[in-house]
């Protein structure tokens, strides 16, 4: 039972390994491709993770020209040519705007065939004008591009690492990582493993990974004459004809011979066929020079490229120059042509057509439909523009409209994803221009994972701007979203900034909303210490201000905290509490989880009347109120595990088809692995085994899908019991082996303990009778902690079965 959207986190980690905890019959039958009970597995092991082939490579580079020998050096490094062999990390360095990207991506592609087990590719923005990219989040990435679902990433950093060696393991990977600017921003991210290459590209030299990592490293320089030349002669070619050599060596010289400003001449030179090379060349001769933010190793090339921004940079028109100095004030790395409009001000669809204007001119670049990012350097000069030129009010005014609009349209996709969370903001708060409308709640995802990247960004610069309302608003807006998703990190990094934001302010309220989504955030991501912890914190400034309401809903998640961790007593005081004041005071929706919880508390206190009560009386709710479809089949599920416990076959069933129906193509894996894990129960205790592994099978698919191990450990102990009961006892115990490895980290006591006794039984029924002690003495000391009815019940046949 939740409180937010489907398909958000499950319980524990996935297992990467699982496959190797099959050690008996269970890992033969796998492995031959034998029928397991009507469940044909196919070759490689289902049971390990199957991990997706990652292919992040940017597209190749357009135009590119030369670097034919530092090419064939690479390729010389990687085929083992050299003196030292395979050579497993190549560093790219050289000065800003020297072509480090293309040149990698350009390798990338050259190479990747040889690569069939994924590419990656992530600029760590080391020299952006905001925050670099930090290694933990750089393996988030990794590891989501490798299938791991968010539940499933570790917290820590060393962890990440590890659990991203053990995927890449064995493997043949490509790994670029773009713009670094120290060792250390690096290292984490080394594969470690023999057969895998990673590119980094650097303006430093990053000595310590040739040191510790044995690193080879290839200085780029500024292109040769020639290549300079052959670079603006193919960008120009078909707009410009008859330019002297000599004349575009001149303008190659005056670029410095690096890329980027020789791309940007180029645009220029073929968007004026009609100007003469020596007028432009005489031109970009005059331009000032007078910024200065940039800093380079070189200065000359340094004033080159400076020379070249400018340069281009004076002949837009009025209007795109405007968007482009205030582009560089976006917060986050890249931009859509909604959020460009709102920094401006302007329609969306002339900002589309000056967006499209400062592409062509190489001053931005096209990512996707309708988005756009800077180069480094250009985001830079930008910036620094738009310091100059607008006056600090104009600034503030521009962050103010983004940020309201980032605020509103995700406000809008709130809405359009969820009915149980309503909007914080007041109908007084300015709206900004067109928001982007949403259709269905999938819409809403893909908005959020577009945008994902910029709204950390956004809210904390909307802190450091004294925009602290936004800055808190944000993150409570986002909240359901970030249920769904399960961006730990994201989700947490902009709750804390959104709690200092409200202690600034001086909001109680506010204070007291973020403590709760902290402590959703720590709920779902398993850290149930700091969950109660936040929430708790919101339940006493709730209490001291005498927000009622508020009140209610923190005791509903400090109910939840404790059901997770089976405090059952203590959760049914909590959920009772919340219950009292939204029967009596509303909403009429938020009874409906709270009545929800009240059944799970029910149901695990082996109070099937009780529990079935409370589920209908939720249902019943969810039906009056047009509640999200996934309430219902919470609240279905729970009735046919009720009724199941209770002997009623017949009604389980009944409530299982209703819940069928409900579910659709859209429905989260989470739901529909519940539903299986229902299903296969039923199958199993009504003697239809075959049908029971099946739906046992699917439940593990979809628990390890979205990263749910209570739930993969709880299909292979479904899986055990019923191979038990088929008299396949080696493949039992293999299967209720699993289920212990997998919840002994993060330790769940309550269903260890149970685990345990399955698999304790199995031992003795395959007459070994000493291994199926040891597992119930285990499971007896679990058990020491929980007195609630079941766990007694569980202790006392343990304890009977132990001394007989």
């Amino acid at each position: 039972m939740g409180d937010g959207l489907p398909g958000g986190p499950g319980d524990g980690t996935v297992r990467g390994g699982v496959w190797s905890d099959l050690s008996g019959a269970a890992r033969d039958v796998v492995q031959a491709g034998q029928v397991l009970g009507g469940v044909h597995f196919h070759g490689s092991a289902p049971v390990s993770m199957e991990i997706p082939v990652p292919r992040q490579l940017p597209g190749d580079v357009s135009g590119f020209v030369g670097r034919d020998a530092e090419l064939a050096e690479l390729d010389a490094l990687h085929a083992g040519d050299g003196p030292d062999g395979l050579v497993p990390v190549v560093v790219i360095a050289g000065t800003a705007g020297v072509g480090k990207t293309s040149l990698a991506v350009r390798l990338a592609h050259r190479i990747s065939e040889r690569f069939p087990d994924g590419q990656l590719f992530v600029n760590l923005r080391g020299y952006d004008t905001g925050p670099p990219l930090v290694p933990a989040a750089a393996l988030e990435r990794f590891l989501r591009a490798f299938g791991v679902p968010a539940s499933a990433i570790p917290a820590g950093l060393e962890e990440r690492a590890e659990l991203y060696r053990s995927l890449v393991a064995g493997k043949r990977a490509l790994v670029v990582l773009d713009n670094a600017a120290t060792a250390g921003q690096v290292r984490p991210l080394l594969p470690g493993t023999a057969g895998c290459l990673t590119v980094v590209t650097s303006r430093h030299r990053l000595s310590g990974l040739a040191v510790r990592d044995g690193a080879r490293r290839i200085t780029l320089g500024m292109l040769s004459e020639q290549e300079s030349v052959n670079l603006i002669t193919t960008a120009t070619r078909g707009y410009r004809a008859g330019d002297d050599p000599d004349q575009i060596a001149e303008l190659a010289r005056l670029c410095a011979r690096l890329p980027l400003a020789l791309r940007i001449a180029a645009e220029r030179a073929a968007t004026h066929p009609l100007l003469a090379l020596p007028e432009l060349t005489a031109q970009l001769r005059d331009e000032s020079t007078l910024w200065e933010a940039l800093s380079s190793p070189d200065q000359e090339e340094a004033d080159a490229v400076r020379t070249v921004f400018a340069w281009s940079y004076r002949t837009l028109p009025p209007p795109a120059a405007r968007l482009f100095r205030l582009l560089g004030l976006h917060p986050g790395p890249d931009f859509s042509v909604h959020a460009a409009a709102a920094l401006t001000g302007q329609d969306v669809r002339q900002t589309h057509n000056l967006l499209d204007l400062l592409a062509g001119a190489h001053l931005i670049e096209s990512t996707g439909a309708e988005r756009y990012q800077f180069h480094d350097l250009l985001r830079a000069y930008a910036t620094n523009q738009a310091h100059q030129e607008e006056s600090t009010e104009d600034q503030h005014s521009a962050l103010n409209r983004v940020a309201v609009w980032y605020l509103h349209t995700a406000d809008a996709a709130r809405a359009a994803a969820q009915t149980l969370h309503p909007s914080v903001l007041s109908p007084e708060q300015t709206r900004p221009g067109p928001v982007t409308a949403f259709d269905g709640q999938q819409d809403a995802f893909a908005w959020h994972r577009r945008e994902q990247a910029n709204l950390l960004p956004v809210a904390q610069a909307a802190a450091q701007a004294g925009l602290d309302e936004i800055a808190w608003q944000l993150p409570a807006t986002l909240h359901c979203l970030h249920i769904a998703s399960g961006t730990f990190d994201d989700w947490l990094a902009m709750a804390h900034t959104g709690l200092e934001a409200a202690r600034r302010l001086g909001d109680q309220t506010a204070q007291a909303l973020m403590h709760d989504t902290l402590g959703t955030a720590y709920k779902d991501s398993r850290r149930l210490t700091q969950a109660a912890e936040q929430h708790q914190a919101a339940l006493d400034l709730r209490t001291r201000i005498g927000d009622l309401s508020g009140v209610a809903e923190s005791a509903g998640g400090l109910g939840l905290v404790h059901l997770w961790q089976r405090e059952l007593d203590a959760s049914r005081t909590r959920l009772e509490q919340a219950l009292a004041f939204y029967q009596q005071h509303g909403p009429r929706l938020r009874t409906g989880p709270t009545l929800c919880g009240l059944a799970y508390v029910a149901a695990d206190l082996g109070e099937h009347q009780q529990a079935a009560r409370f589920a209908h009386q939720a249902l019943a709710v969810y039906r009056e109120t047009r509640a999200d479809h996934y309430m219902h089949v919470d609240a279905l599920l729970l009735l046919t595990r009720v009724a199941r416990n209770a002997g009623d076959p017949a009604q389980a069933e009944e409530h299982m088809a209703e819940a069928k129906v409900i579910l659709d193509a859209t429905s989260s894996p989470a739901l529909k692995a519940a539903l299986h894990l229902e299903q296969a129960a039923l199958h199993r205790e009504q003697g239809r085994h075959d049908q029971a592994l099946e739906a046992y099978w699917a439940c593990e698919t979809l628990e390890r899908s979205v990263g749910n191990g209570t739930g993969q450990a709880l299909a292979y102990n479904g899986l055990g019991q019923t191979l038990r009961a088929l008299g396949r006892l080696p493949e039992a115990i293999d299967f209720h082996t699993m289920a212990v490895r997998i919840l002994r980290d993060p330790p769940q006591p309550w269903h260890l303990a149970r685990a345990l006794a399955h698999l304790a039984d199995t031992h003795a029924d395959n007459d070994q009778p000493e291994h199926a002690r040891q597992h119930r003495t285990e499971a007896l000391t679990l058990l020491n902690g929980f007195t609630d009815p079941p766990a007694t019940t569980l202790r006392r046949r343990l304890q009977e079965l132990t001394t007989a």
